[in-house]
C-alpha cells in the first residue's frame, strides 16, 4: 500500500468555514480546533493557517455567515413595541443555531452583520427615554436573558433526547405535600408546564420594567 506524499490537497476557505460549522453542529463550539478541523478538510493545521489568523477569526466568519442570511423584519416605530419586536427578531435569529449563544454570551467575540438587532433595542431604548448608557445597560439585560433561555432549552432539549427519567422527575414525583404545597400540587405537570414558550411574556416584562 503507498503512502499518500507531497502537498496536501488545495482547500478554500468556504471549505475551511463549511467543515467548521459540522463540527460545531456535532459536537459544539469547544470541539473546534485548528487540529481537528484539519482532519475534517484532509490537510494540516498550518495549511489552515493562510485562510483564517486563528479560531477566533474562523468563528466570526461562521457568525458573519449566519447573520447575512437572516431577513431583517420590518419593527413597529413606537419605541416600547419596538424593543420587544427586535428582541423577539433577535431570539428567533439565535434560536436558530444555539452555538451562537456559546460564542456571543463571553463578549468577546461580536459579528458586524449581526449588530442590527443591539442598534434597533438601544436606539428604541434612547427615543423611549433613556440615557444612551441605560440603553445600553437595557440592551445588555434583555441579551443576557435571550442567552439564557436559549441556552436553558437548549440544554434541557438534549437531556430529553437522550431518553429516560430526568433527575427533576424523580425529585418532583417524591415532593412532600406539607413542605411544598404549591409545588405538589402541579408535580406532575411541572415538566409541560416548564416546557411552555415563555420568552415573549418575559421580554415585554423586561421592557416595561426598564423603560420610564
Amino acid at each position: 500500500m503507498s503512502t499518500r506524499t507531497g502537498r496536501p490537497p488545495k482547500i478554500s476557505r468556504p471549505e475551511i468555514v463549511a467543515a467548521a460549522l459540522r463540527v460545531i453542529e456535532e459536537d459544539g463550539t469547544g470541539a473546534l480546533t485548528m487540529r481537528r478541523l484539519a482532519r475534517e478538510v484532509g490537510s494540516t493545521a498550518m495549511a489552515l493557517y493562510h485562510h483564517v489568523r486563528d479560531k477566533e477569526e474562523l468563528l466570526l466568519l461562521l457568525l458573519d455567515d449566519y447573520a447575512a442570511g437572516i431577513p431583517r423584519p420590518a419593527l413597529p416605530d413606537e419605541p416600547r413595541e419596538r424593543m420587544v419586536a427586535a428582541a423577539m427578531a433577535m431570539h428567533d435569529a439565535v434560536s436558530g443555531c444555539p452555538w451562537a449563544v456559546d460564542i456571543l454570551k463571553a463578549d468577546d467575540l461580536m459579528s458586524v452583520g449581526a449588530l442590527w438587532y443591539p442598534e434597533q433595542i438601544v436606539d428604541a431604548a434612547v427615543r423611549a427615554g433613556l440615557t444612551i448608557e441605560e440603553a445600553v445597560d437595557a440592551y445588555r439585560i434583555i441579551w443576557r436573558y435571550t442567552a439564557g433561555e436559549i441556552g436553558g432549552r437548549a440544554a434541557a432539549r438534549r437531556r430529553r433526547e437522550e431518553g429516560g427519567p430526568t433527575y427533576r422527575e424523580r425529585v418532583f414525583a417524591e415532593l412532600d405535600a406539607k413542605e411544598f404545597p404549591r409545588l405538589s400540587t402541579v408535580a406532575r405537570r411541572w415538566e409541560d408546564l416548564t416546557a411552555r414558550d415563555t420568552y415573549a411574556k418575559g421580554v415585554c416584562a423586561l421592557v416595561n420594567g426598564l423603560l420610564p
